[in-house]
């Protein structure tokens, strides 16, 4: 017996561990991890009760943002840069940049959703509140801190004085807007009526001053412009800057970043990181020099001029035009209230706490 039992057990062996090995080699073959911790990793498997399941290594969408600007002007370098150096990017934000051409278009943008995020005056957002807007507007970032027209006259007046103005006929901006409001405000401050004691001329578009000031005859001593208008002036010899209104204004909250309420409350961390990446462009103007930032904006104006790009810069960079961090501070926000109401447009202060909120400023400049 003894003798026939061993043959068996021996040829059940034999089988059992061929079968084994068939297992084995149909396991790789297969690509089964369980018999290839290495291949099991490379393919990026884990093993579990039930078997392997695939773990999936997405990259995180980059969140889509409508950004509406009033215009497109290099007086707003920190924006641009903030663009160009892809802080936005590294923000994972997908940020598209639409001009509105007028803070009354980039209003209307940011109402009807067509837009997530505007920028322009703060004053569009006073307006709209005190019209009793339900969700309202809300400033969360200030960009600029001084006006960006200067004061162009027809010949060099290196002893100019605001006294200069008076009998005298100037191209003005729009009734309401920044600009003219801020010009205004400053001629009171200087004893100088609007009204009585010069020519303020309201009629011409305001992207329409420049060319209209350059014919030959027209009516005008003096005009009030933007960048690039008041240099091109001066390069082709038909205009000279007399006066920054930036410099005259005093600090001023021109220009801020605002979205619905409702939208703020919906997506903190949307805004937290818009106001994170935007503090990258403020830090950057800060720490360079007018000819580096020109060099990384210059994507946003193909048309102009390397030279007449630094020099828009220089000028906008030496009258401190940008603040080194985006914080709309109360004080400011009363002197944009004050300007209003000299200019006869304000007819009730809004409530500082509810038109601005530094949240977001606040911990990005942390």
């Amino acid at each position: 017996m003894k003798k026939r039992v061993f043959p068996v057990i021996l040829a059940f062996t034999l089988l059992a561990t061929a079968l084994t090995a068939c297992t084995s080699d149909a396991g790789e073959a297969n690509g089964d991890p369980k018999s290839d911790p290495a291949k099991s990793e490379q393919t990026g498997e884990i093993q579990t009760d039930d078997g392997q399941l695939p773990i999936e290594k997405k990259e995180q969408e980059p969140v889509k943002m409508v950004l509406n600007e009033v215009a497109h002007s290099i007086f707003y370098a920190p924006m641009y840069v903030a663009i160009e150096e892809g802080y936005f990017a590294e923000e994972g934000l997908d940020v598209e940049l639409v001009t509105g051409f007028g803070a009354d278009k980039t209003m209307t943008a940011v109402l009807s959703g067509e837009a997530d995020i505007g920028f322009m005056g703060a004053e569009a957002s006073i307006y709209t509140y005190n019209e009793g807007a339900n969700d309202y507007v809300v400033n969360f970032a200030q960009l600029t801190q001084r006006a960006g027209n200067f004061l162009v006259a027809r010949e060099e007046m290196p002893d100019f004085t605001w006294d200069d103005l008076r009998g005298k006929t100037v191209l003005g901006g729009r009734k309401g807007g920044m600009p003219e409001m801020v010009f205004e405000y400053i001629l009171k401050q200087q004893g100088i009526d609007p009204q009585s004691d010069l020519t303020i001329n309201q009629n011409i578009d305001f992207g329409s001053t420049a060319a209209a000031f350059a014919e030959q005859g027209a009516e005008a001593d003096f005009t009030v412009e933007f960048e690039p208008g008041a240099t091109t002036l001066e390069e082709e010899g038909k205009g000279y800057v007399v006066a920054s209104l930036g410099e005259d204004s005093g600090y001023v909250p021109y220009t801020s970043f605002s979205a619905k309420k409702s939208y703020l409350d919906e997506h903190p961390e949307e805004i937290q990181k818009f106001v994170n990446a935007l503090q990258k462009g403020m830090d950057f103007v800060q720490s360079h020099t007018p000819e580096e930032i020109a060099a990384v904006i210059k994507p946003q104006f193909p048309e102009t001029a390397d030279a007449t790009l630094t020099t828009i810069v220089t000028r906008y960079y030496e009258q401190d035009t940008w603040k080194e961090d985006l914080v709309f501070e109360e004080e400011s926000f009363d002197l944009l209230q004050d300007i209003l109401e000299s200019a006869g447009e304000l007819e009730k202060r809004a409530v500082y706490t509810d038109l601005v909120t530094t949240e977001f400023a606040e911990a990005a400049k942390k």
